[in-house]
């Protein structure tokens, strides 16, 4: 009897390494399929005994009821989840057909229908004879969100969770033969965790009301592993295995545990077996033995090695009644000063925030195809990090992180704050622990999973004190990860690493007087006065925010749950004001400024001393918050065409070579000096390096190069590689030129654009015949209706609602200026044409570049919607696309006999100390003089004078310096 046991278990081992699932699978029903349903919007199933009675519809599970084309259409009454912070559109006659049928909404993605409240979900399932003596399991995968189930008429329980399966023990309730399964799935805001949670919030996902993912019956022994936590210990090359076992009351169980592991990389071998005898008699015992695994493969975003562990509950008899396997990585997760560390060795986080953004499902996908698409994107962009805001993925996630080597930093689903709050006492703060709990016990063998924080930005008075006993527990309860308070704040001394919104290029509520606006345009600067204090790592919150211009050809991709009725509108709007043709091209421009923000917000985080990495927001697209296009990868994780990977990890990788410029816009009588350094983040130090440098024109010719040696780079940043000094005097006409460094033998390269102008340039000397004026006085108005051309430069002048209300910036818009009640900048970069006359003395690309930078923080914009739509600026602000205005800092036209060139920006004030300006206003004299000098659109004189202020009252405005 012993023998033929043994070799049924031998054989069930043998079995379990041909195929790993087989063994964990034999006993488990899919409820996949058509089930019934009954929709319950006055909740009145509970007293109605609706888990009886007729269900009159069917849908298809997995899946949401949007899905399936359940729910209501969208009105004004749809009871969305999500603060909406910009009530124009309610009242404002711009929207006013936006608001009648069809209804468009311009704050986030719109469900093509709507459900909010109970939703009965009914079907029949047949139990094998073979079951009736085993424990069964119902599993849920993903729930949204809370859940009540029914067996037979019988209540079974309910479930309240937004990151982990809703399992269900319905061993007294299911019997052999046919049963009836109805589950009751609420999915109105149940809890005030915050209403833009994106756990929650139609912002992103939706607020969608289904059962996705697994949904199965599995059926094992009534004695059964409940647990298998895995915790890596690379000093004695072992893991501490703890499993809690559990059996039915009043009974003693004998047997043993049989643990093995085995690596999953290719030709991965299976370890020895570990054996353990087992006595209990309790319902529930726990057991921590200790596995060996000698000479470790470990974890890392270079080396993403991983093991599996098999666990097996056998009886005395040697029947196999119980077992688990769980994915694992050799990996330790700590802290070296302010530098987070893996396996010992320092790290720099280069992340990007995932806000459940899911357009075509509405909800997060539970299998793996969709994660290694965003994943593979990410790191294809030099991240090396996902946070995961105010939500927790599901498992398909992990798993991809895993294979890939990507960090995770996972939240519970809270963002206590827009009236709710931590701290309080009450259920919140209860629903924090039991969540986070949940998400530890689920996913917490991830090596992948290395970071972890309550949620998002709290409020409430309390909110310290509440963090920090938070942190504690869960740092004593399991050391796998680093814990934070929450992204963005508080910084408390509990935290192992802080997450913090000052060190960026723009801080909330900064507009024009940010870093990027406002200094000097120059690759030097960097947070160490912030960080200076800091005692454990930090990593920068949410930096970037950079939009772009909606990308009108991406509405045509969603064709799943959401219609992008906010891009229709923004479309339409733009063609009434006459610049349809120009969507392309003020998308492009603007990611072309977009990139250049991102580009300077990394340096800035690379730059400074002992800092811990950064998170991007974002890679991708924002749909929600009134629409924020912050990405150069929309929803989909798919590019908008304007910049490439390749580009990005310039900027963005494991090793970076940087430059520190004092300033980029310089006279022909100055000298370049850029100090080289490298911020190395890589998988091993390197020796005997070379930096090669070239500087080249616009045409990529080499203009001067030279090279410099390291003899050793380290795992770090702030190494000097050494000092590039050009003088300028041999470059005698303006233009742009780019330095480029690059690490010789490797794909490491950087590059940076820098302007030279000739010294001692007179722009009024270039005046000849042109009448340049301030306003147009009737003595003016006379030369121009008789022939003379005539530049006006009424900077200061400008009246409101004719433009003076518009805050133009340098940079684009932070966020979006619907979300943040219009904080400046209004403006998203300039477009121009390079090759129009006006710029042969001034060469400009298409877009903004920073010798813009002076003279846009120098000037007044212009709305045009009152002249011919055929009138195009030729230097065109690009407005943000809730107004959609046709701006201009330049305009020409015909007026009489003469020519009229507008100019509104500053030409005239200090500029023996601003080249760009005395450039540009030179290059627009000669223009002027020249025969090209040909406006094609006739202007009326009132229409002109009717953008500015009357002489007497002319009032100029602070200067942005």
């Amino acid at each position: 009897m012993q023998k033929r046991g043994l070799f049924i278990f031998i054989l069930s081992i043998g079995s379990w390494f041909a195929n790993p699932t087989q063994a964990v699978s034999q006993s488990k029903i899919s409820l996949a399929g058509e089930w019934q349903l009954r929709l319950d919007p006055a909740d009145l199933g509970l007293r109605e005994h609706w888990w009886q009675g007729t269900y009159p519809d069917r849908v298809k599970l997995p899946g949401s009821l949007t899905e399936n084309g359940k729910g209501n259409d969208i009105t004004l009454q749809t009871p969305w989840v999500g603060d909406v912070i910009d009530s124009t559109y309610f009242f404002a006659d711009s929207y006013k057909k936006y608001r009648e049928n069809p209804i468009k909404i311009p704050f986030w993605l719109q469900s093509v229908k709507y459900y909010a409240g109970p939703a009965w979900y009914r079907r029949q399932i047949e139990i094998p004879a073979n079951w009736a003596k085993k424990r069964m399991t119902l599993n849920l995968e993903r729930c949204h969100w809370e859940t009540m189930v029914y067996v037979n008429g019988q209540f079974c329980g309910t479930r309240n969770s937004l990151v982990a399966p809703h399992q269900f023990d319905l061993t007294k309730h299911l019997r052999p033969g046919n049963n009836t399964i109805a589950i009751r799935v609420d999915n109105r805001y149940k809890l005030h965790i915050g209403p833009n949670s994106h756990s929650v919030a139609d912002h992103t996902q939706t607020n969608w009301n289904g059962l996705v993912g697994d949904l199965s019956l599995t059926a094992e022994a009534p004695t059964y592993i409940e647990d298998v936590q895995a915790f890596p210990n690379l000093a004695t090359q072992s893991i501490k295995v703890a499993l809690m076992l559990h059996q039915p009351r009043h009974q003693e169980f004998q047997g043993k545990l049989i643990l093995q592991a085995r690596s999953m990389q290719k030709n991965g071998a299976a370890l020895p077996e570990l054996t353990q005898s087992v006595q209990f008699t309790s319902e529930e015992t726990t057991l921590t033995p200790t596995y060996a695994i000698p000479n470790p493969q470990r974890w890392d975003e270079f080396n993403p090695n991983l093991y599996k562990l098999h666990v097996r509950l056998v009886s005395d008899q040697g029947e196999l009644l119980s077992e688990r396997e769980v994915t694992f990585g050799m990996r330790e997760m700590s802290t070296s000063g302010t530098r987070l560390a893996i396996n010992g060795r320092p790290i720099f986080l280069r992340g990007d925030v995932e806000c459940a953004t899911f357009p075509l499902t509405g909800y997060p996908p539970t299998t793996e195809p969709y994660w290694e698409k965003i994943m593979k994107t990410a790191k294809s962009y030099g991240l090396n990090h996902l946070r995961f805001h105010s939500w927790c993925p599901p498992e398909a996630a992990f798993d991809v992180a895993d294979r890939l080597g990507v960090y995770l930093y996972v939240e519970s689903p809270l963002w206590a704050n827009q009236s709710s709050a931590v701290g309080t006492g009450g259920v919140i703060d209860d629903f924090i622990y039991q969540e986070s709990e949940r998400i530890l016990k689920t996913y917490g063998n991830h090596p992948s999973f290395c970071m972890m924080s309550y949620g998002n930005e709290p409020a409430g008075p309390e909110q310290n004190e509440f963090l920090g006993r938070w942190v504690d527990h869960f740092k004593q309860k399991d050391n796998r990860r680093l814990y934070t308070s929450g992204a963005g704040w508080p910084m408390i001394p509990e935290s192992q690493f802080h997450i913090h919104s000052d060190a960026r290029i723009q801080r909330w509520g900064e507009g024009v007087k940010s870093i990027i606006n406002a200094g000097t345009p120059k690759t030097s600067y960097d947070w160490r006065e912030i960080t200076k204090t800091a005692t454990a790592p930090y990593v920068s919150h949410e930096i970037g925010q950079w939009c772009v211009y909606p990308n009108f050809k991406e509405i045509a991709k969603y064709t799943g749950v959401v219609r992008a009725k906010n891009f229709e509108i923004f479309k339409e709007t733009l063609e009434a004001n006459g610049m349809g043709d120009q969507a392309e091209a003020f998308l492009h421009s603007s990611g072309r400024l977009q990139t250049l923000c991102y580009k300077a917000d990394i340096e800035a985080a690379l730059r400074t001393p002992g800092f811990a990495g950064f998170q991007l927001l974002g890679l991708h697209d924002f749909p929600g918050q009134g629409t924020a296009l912050v990405g150069a990868l929309d929803v989909f994780w798919e590019s908008k065409g304007y910049t490439t990977p390749e580009e990005y990890r310039t900027f963005c990788s494991p090793t970076v070579l940087l430059a520190r410029i004092e300033k980029l816009v310089y006279e022909n009588n100055e000298t370049l000096q850029a100090a080289v350094e490298i911020a190395h983040f890589g998988a091993g130090e390197l020796t005997n390096q070379t930096v090669l440098w070239q500087v080249l024109d616009a045409a990529g010719k080499v203009k001067r190069s030279g090279s410099l040696t390291k003899d050793k780079i380290a795992i770090d940043n702030l190494q000097s590689v050494g000092t590039i000094q050009l003088p300028l005097a041999g470059f005698k006409k303006p233009e742009m030129l780019t330095l480029k460094v690059a690490l010789k033998g490797s794909e490491s390269t950087n590059s940076w654009n820098f302007w030279v102008y000739p010294a001692g340039v007179d722009a009024d000397a270039a005046r000849g015949k042109v009448i340049v004026a301030q306003t147009l006085t009737p003595d003016v108005i006379n030369q121009l209706q008789n022939g003379a051309n005539v530049l006006l430069l009424p900077y200061g002048h400008v009246k409101k609602g004719k433009g003076a209300e518009v805050e133009i910036g340098f940079s684009s818009v932070f966020w979006n200026t619907s979300w943040t009640k219009g904080q400046a900048p209004h403006t998203l970069g300039l477009v121009c044409n390079p090759a129009h006359p006006l710029f042969a003395s001034f060469p400009t690309e298409a877009s903004s570049n920073y010798q813009w930078q002076d003279l846009v923080s120098h000037s007044q914009t212009v709305i045009l919607n009152d002249f011919p739509k055929t009138l195009r600026p030729l230097i065109q602000p690009i407005d943000t696309w809730f107004e959609n205005r046709r701006l201009s800092l330049a305009f020409e036209g015909r007026i009489g006999k003469g020519k009229l060139l507008v100019c509104s920006i500053d030409l005239e004030s200090d500029l023996a100390k601003r080249p760009a300006a005395r450039q540009l206003k030179y290059s627009l004299l000669n223009y002027m003089n020249s025969g090209q000098f040909k406006p094609a659109n006739e202007l009326a004189i009132d229409q002109v004078n009717q953008l500015f202020q009357a002489e007497t009252s002319l009032l100029t405005p602070a200067k942005n310096d």
